[in-house]
């Protein structure tokens, strides 16, 4: 399957979350200080994204809860990130320099991640 998350190890005995297509890295999360916050990340990337709402903040659109955000870079290029209902960011993209890379990177992880394999690296 090409698609597939990841666990890794960070540093300071730490972990992350990674969503892949192939080997290209889609998706990254911050670092947690336990494997099974790592693994309560994916298990609410896979139940949440797939209905979540993507938001243009480059355009003042707002949304609560679960939702993607499609958000503006300092240097003019865009990334998405997907935020959980208490507002904190769970995963981020790359940079693209054209907006619908970045929503197209969201849609993926929405349709591709509930059926994605999970692989612990750590």
């Amino acid at each position: 399957m090409p698609y597939k998350f990841k666990i890794v190890a960070r540093k300071n005995d730490q972990f992350g979350v990674q969503f892949l297509y192939n080997s290209e890295v889609m998706v990254w999360s911050e670092s947690y200080k336990s494997k099974s916050s790592a693994k309560n990340c994916i298990k609410s990337l896979i139940k949440n994204t797939p209905t979540a709402p993507v938001v243009d903040l480059s355009k003042d659109e707002d949304c609560s809860g679960y939702r993607f955000e499609i958000v503006q870079s300092k240097n003019g290029q865009f990334y998405n990130r997907f935020v959980a209902r208490n507002g904190e960011t769970m995963v981020r993209s790359e940079t693209y320099t054209d907006k619908r890379n970045a929503k197209k990177c969201a849609a993926s992880l929405a349709k591709n991640g509930p059926s994605a394999s999970i692989i612990d690296e750590s």
